[in-house]
């Protein structure tokens, strides 16, 4: 009897444990949230003992290795539109989704001084090449373009464009040198409402559609607590919005 009792109490035990040892999970961002998501994903461990494993690209691709059953449990996307694909193809959990920031576009260049405070550098036309991430791909370039056409520039500068697979290559291609502009994410170049680096023309709202970044939790994570923990502190934990907002995003409520 005694024997059967520690067996009961040992297996007791082994379960508590195991359900206190820190899970893993999968979590695809969208190229232009890397530095608030690292952040954010440091302090959820720091918290909670459970690590955001974090996977950087661009939206339309991570959306078609979604589609291909890629081991994702949650998407942090680059808009809204995806996201909504993807609840509607029933490949995420029902009423997960929402929007965790409002991105913000930008004109960039490594060089101090050499873009203007009013983008008129686009109009100038004296640069060789203007990165901009792929439209097809990535939110945020499909909101240059938008910028472009307002303006009347689309035609005007189509030969300088190098494109980007994401936003980040984008950047690249200006921080390098290989181009002397680039349209970004303002989270790219920003910390605590500032600019951190070179010159940059932040344009203006109503020159592109609003950038509405939605999460989603996957159909892999859908029974998972320590994924929906997660999906709860990005959505209104005070210290993730925090974060959020020190990289020049909106919350948008």
């Amino acid at each position: 009897m005694k024997k059967f009792c520690l067996a009961i109490l040992v297996a007791v035990f082994l379960a508590v444990g195991a359900s206190a040892q820190a899970d893993e999970f999968q979590v695809a961002v969208a190229a232009n949230f890397t530095k608030p998501a690292e952040e954010i994903a440091k302090a959820f461990e720091k918290r909670t003992g459970h690590k955001a494993v974090l996977s950087f690209g661009s939206t339309g691709k991570f959306y078609t290795q979604i589609q291909q059953e890629a081991p994702f449990h949650v998407f942090l996307a680059a808009d809204s539109a995806t996201p909504q694909k993807l609840e509607n193809e029933k490949l995420v959990k029902p009423g997960s989704r929402f929007t965790y920031a409002k991105g913000a576009l930008a004109l960039w260049s490594a060089k101090a001084g050499y873009v203007d405070a009013k983008g008129d550098v686009l109009k100038q036309n004296k640069f060789q090449k203007l990165s901009v991430a792929d439209p097809k791909l990535a939110p945020y370039g499909k909101a240059a373009y938008e910028v472009l056409a307002k303006l009347g520039l689309e035609k005007t500068l189509e030969a300088k464009i190098v494109t980007g697979t994401n936003i980040t290559q984008a950047f690249q291609f200006a921080e390098s040198g290989n181009a002397e502009i680039a349209f970004i994410a303002w989270s790219q170049v920003c910390k605590d409402g500032k600019l951190t680096t070179g010159s940059v023309w932040n344009v203006p709202a109503d020159l592109y559609n609003p950038i509405l970044q939605d999460l989603v939790i996957l159909k892999l994570g859908a029974e998972s607590a320590v994924v929906q923990a997660f999906a709860d502190y990005v959505k209104s934990d005070p210290e993730a919005h925090k974060i959020i907002l020190s990289y020049g995003y909106e919350i948008n409520k």
